[in-house]
Formats: C-alpha cells, sequence, structure tokens
C-alpha cells in the first residue's frame, strides 16, 4: 500500500479533478449522514484500516514503523464490517448517537497517481475530522489517507484505505465515524 511518489505516475489534471471531486463527495455524503449512499462508493471488497500508532524507539521499529498489521487497529473493516456499523447507526439502542454527532470532514494535501492497474489510482491526502455531539463535546481528529480506487462501470470505487493518525492515544470517548 506504500508507494514511494517519485516511483508513480502523476494523473492528467482532468482525472485529478475528477478523483478529488469524488473524495468530496465523499466527505459531503458521510457529513450529511447519507451512509448509504457512501457505502455505494465502497467496493465489495473494501479494507477500511486503522492501525493503533505505538510508541517506538527508532532502533526498534513495527512493520511499519509505528504500526503493524498483527497488533491492535481501531478499524480493519471488509464491507461487511461497514455496513454492520451503517446498520448500527439507525437502531435505537445506539445510545452514543443519540443525540447525534455533528461532522464536518476537510480533505486536504490531495496527490493522485496511476495505479499498477487500468482504471486504479493511489489517493494520498490529509484529514480533519471535527466531531460535535451534545452542547460542549468536540473531538478533532486529523492524520493521513493512503487509498486505492478502481474504475468500475465508469464510476470509482475505494477498494483500500489506510488511515494514520499520528496519536498513540485517542482523547474521545469513542470514534463512531468515518474517516
Amino acid at each position: 500500500m506504500f508507494y514511494k511518489s517519485e516511483d508513480l505516475t502523476p494523473v492528467s489534471a482532468e482525472e485529478f479533478h475528477h478523483v478529488n471531486m469524488v473524495l468530496a463527495k465523499e466527505y459531503r455524503l458521510l457529513d450529511e449522514e447519507r451512509f448509504e449512499d457512501w457505502l455505494n462508493l465502497l467496493h465489495p471488497e473494501i479494507h477500511y484500516w486503522m492501525p493503533g500508532m505505538e510508541n517506538r524507539r527508532r532502533e526498534n521499529p513495527l512493520e511499519h514503523g509505528f504500526f503493524d498489521s498483527q497488533h491492535m487497529a481501531f478499524f480493519d473493516d471488509t464491507m461487511r464490517d461497514l455496513k454492520r456499523r451503517v446498520a448500527r447507526f439507525n437502531q435505537p439502542s445506539a445510545w452514543a448517537e443519540n443525540p447525534g454527532t455533528r461532522n464536518v470532514h476537510i480533505v486536504a494535501g490531495v496527490e493522485v497517481f496511476l495505479g499498477e492497474n487500468e482504471g486504479e489510482y493511489i489517493v494520498y491526502s490529509t484529514f480533519q475530522s471535527i466531531r460535535s455531539r451534545g452542547l460542549d463535546e468536540e473531538y478533532i481528529f486529523s492524520g493521513r489517507r493512503y487509498d486505492t480506487w478502481l474504475k468500475v462501470e465508469g464510476s470509482l470505487k475505494l477498494k483500500k484505505r489506510l488511515i494514520l493518525m499520528p496519536n498513540a492515544t485517542l482523547t474521545c470517548k469513542n470514534i463512531n465515524t468515518f474517516i
């Protein structure tokens, strides 16, 4: 999932604009709680992964420096898992979502490269997610995303997302959001 950007071929300005518009649409759908529409942007074989960060000395790195595929993850989801999370938001027993969370997602620093296969894009971006609940609860998450998007029947579908937040500890009660 990690590529050196100097080894990748940047896309055309037109392709960049198209991918950037899909990223903006994705966050708008999430902010508007249109979760079923968001799920339609995902490839059936989606891997949505947000590993936990570990404080490690440089001479004792993990598989990927500060995280490892065999260690804790906040999210390590397939389509089935994501559909379950969306269905849970609609349940009266989802006490963490009553009152509902208000979200604002911001995507920036977008870089788009051609993937290894026809119709595949490697997309790097940074994000900020602002969550607000009740009268005074506000949490701000920032980080990086490493995505693989595929063109399927003329539409882009997210197949892989690696979410990296710099925090070794999250300072919120829960992380009931999509990033």
